[in-house]
């Protein structure tokens, strides 16, 4: 693995950064202060190509490779870490599992419009009595003729009510477990599909968390992704890309974090001298800069092996608990560092703080993630 960035990542990387100093950065504090969904900037994220990445050229996407998506997500983070998600959902959960499952068909009929940002989607996995324990999904699909019903309720689904395609998961055989789920590619807005209250988190404040219940809703076998049975496979498949995409934006919301540290400390004079001069801000800011650098390494060898097909499931998961444990961590740090300002309402490493603890929940908590790499470990 080549360890230095192409002329052509730089290049991206530095134009998704401009993208979002100048079309995000403005309102990322109105967006957290108002829980906000940023129609307008999603909106331009979708004509710059941002909604589809890594979806092929020939269906309407930017064709880009996985260290390509990291480094955009990175930079979108470091601006909103919300917006990110919003991106990174489309991205990585929608758009990549009907490129990997889905009929020739299906991807001309969704990939551009979700690459071009006109339309937006959603992956209605959780439910409330299945959040870890996947498998244990009540939702079903019963078959009706040319068609499936779908019955369930789903939570925690991001971009849910902004959506215009859900991938949902059901069981089409309940009684074979996890080997009876089958995903669906749903269209919304549909009078079966109820959603319920925006939910109000401490973080991740305008992405849009919503539950929502199906009644009867009627599918046709034509939008089922994959083959009857399939749904937890594409289920996995799906959350290692999310997995790769939240440790991306883990990365952008720690590299924030420190900037805003080092500012402060060269700026900011106690006992008549700046805190940077202290050996112990010194040390600190130096356990933070070390701590994200070994976390982007692991985050893109996660993604260069997934990129070129040697990958294990260890390799995201290994990415997604570091690139957690570094947004926690340097941005509690940072926080300190700033004292009474940091904590301030209005502080940008406040808001940060909050945002990086849902990095360690959602695409599996890092318990979840450490029981996959010890699996992994012990089937070598």
């Amino acid at each position: 693995m080549d360890l230095d960035l192409t002329e052509g990542h730089r290049i991206f990387r530095d134009e998704v950064r401009l993208f979002s100093e100048e079309q995000i950065l403005p309102v990322a504090r109105e967006i957290d202060e108002k829980d906000l969904f940023p129609d307008d900037v999603i909106t331009k994220a979708g004509a710059m190509g941002l909604m589809g990445i890594i979806t092929p050229e020939e269906y309407g996407g930017m064709g880009k490779d996985l260290i390509s998506y990291m480094l955009a997500i990175e930079e979108i983070s470091r601006a909103s870490p919300s917006v990110a998600l919003t991106i990174s959902v489309n991205n990585s959960l929608v758009c990549s599992p009907i490129v990997q499952f889905g009929s020739e068909e299906q991807k001309k009929e969704y990939l551009p419009k979700l690459a071009r940002g006109e339309w937006l989607g959603s992956f209605a996995l959780t439910e409330p009595g299945a959040g870890t324990d996947a498998g244990a999904l009540s939702t079903t699909a019963s078959r009706e003729d040319d068609s499936y019903i779908l019955n369930g309720h789903k939570m925690f689904i991001t971009n849910m009510g902004k959506s215009s395609v859900i991938l949902v998961f059901a069981k089409t055989s309940p009684d074979k477990g996890a080997k009876g789920i089958s995903a669906f590619l749903v269209r919304a807005p549909d009078d079966a599909l109820v959603t319920e209250d925006v939910l109000e988190g401490m973080g991740m404040r305008g992405s849009q968390q919503m539950s929502f219940q199906m009644k009867d809703l009627k599918v046709s076998i034509r939008n089922m992704l994959g083959n009857e049975g399939e749904g937890f496979k594409i289920a996995l498949w799906s959350l290692n890309m999310g997995r790769l995409g939240i440790a991306a934006q883990a990365l952008g919301i720690a590299e924030a974090a420190l900037e805003d540290a080092l500012d402060y400390a060269s700026r900011r004079e106690q006992f008549g001298k700046p805190l940077s001069d202290f050996q112990a801000i010194q040390f600190r800011l130096a356990d933070m800069g070390t701590e994200i650098e070994a976390a982007r390494s692991m985050v893109m060898r996660a993604a260069w092996r997934t990129g070129n097909g040697s990958a294990s499931p260890s390799d995201p998961a290994m990415a997604k608990l570091l690139a957690s444990q570094a947004a926690i961590n340097v941005s509690g740090k940072a926080l300190t560092i700033l004292g009474g300002r940091g904590y301030l309402k209005g502080s940008r490493v406040e808001k940060l703080y909050r945002d990086a603890k849902i990095t360690e929940i959602y695409e599996g908590t890092s318990d979840v993630q450490r029981m996959v790499i010890a699996r992994q470990m012990f089937s070598r």
